[in-house]
């Protein structure tokens, strides 16, 4: 992937790290008090706050994308027109990241919301540049609002995000240890993928990101490791190249 001649990721990884920066997708999800739950429980906000805050101590640049399910997720509402459904939803990531950002400064970890609909009491707007001067002062930036378009993901916009910030591989945090060839909630015998290629997952329809963004972490070369985020420290094993979850990359 091409960086520009001022780009941070250019440098050396911290020692022992894989990455110097990084971009963490989490869904909606990761922010309810259970797996089918709604609305924002404390408790894995925190657990969140405190992995990301070790990780940022170590040197490693971290910005996050994070969904908005747990409040409202537009394509569960057919009766409402998708567009305006699709705007509630991204409102709802404002919420989420609202949150994160409260437990990371209770901490101590400087924080930056950036949104892509404009709020400016409460966000910077989305301005990769000013994000990346953020990242490299040691500052989170969490991303909100996906791409302030209707139809879009927060996947597509994680690997958007991604790109235009010159990260340099994509977390994505998920409820399950990787990508499996069936649900292991529903299927016990599910085979687990240490790795896969970009083709084979748009070819198998597997669900690691939608195919947009999958896409474009292809045309990309852009990484993205998939791995159980709720295990504390998980964060920072993947950084350390400890082979949990799965990686999908361009292959040998």
């Amino acid at each position: 992937m091409a960086l520009g001649p001022d780009d941070a990721s250019a440098e050396a990884s911290p020692s022992g790290m894989l990455y110097r920066r990084v971009l963490l997708k989490l869904s909606g999800d990761a922010f309810a008090p259970d797996d089918r739950g709604f609305g924002i429980a404390p408790e894995p906000v925190e657990l969140l706050a405190h992995q990301l805050s070790d990780v940022v101590h170590k040197g490693v640049q971290t910005a996050v994308v994070v969904g908005g399910g747990n409040i409202f997720r537009g394509r569960d509402a057919p009766q409402m027109d998708r567009a305006r459904a699709d705007y509630m939803g991204m409102l709802a990531t404002v919420m989420n990241a609202l949150a994160l950002q409260d437990a990371l400064e209770r901490i101590g970890v400087t924080t930056r919301v950036q949104t892509a609909i404009a709020m400016a009491q409460i966000a910077e707007p989305f301005i990769p540049l000013r994000a990346v001067r953020h990242l490299e002062r040691g500052r989170i930036v969490i991303f909100a609002a996906g791409l302030g378009r209707p139809f879009f993901s927060t996947d597509t916009t994680a690997a958007q995000v991604a790109l235009e910030i010159h990260a340099e591989a994509i977390l994505k945090g998920t409820r399950v240890d990787g990508v499996y060839d069936s649900d292991p909630n529903v299927n016990p015998d599910a085979v687990r993928f240490d790795h896969l290629e970009y083709i084979e997952v748009l070819k198998r329809g597997l669900q690691v990101m939608d195919a947009t963004a999958i896409s474009l972490c292809m045309e990309n070369k852009l990484p993205i490791i998939v791995f159980d985020y709720r295990e504390e420290g998980n964060i920072m094993r993947t950084l350390m190249g400890e082979r949990i979850g799965t990686l999908v990359d361009a292959g040998g």
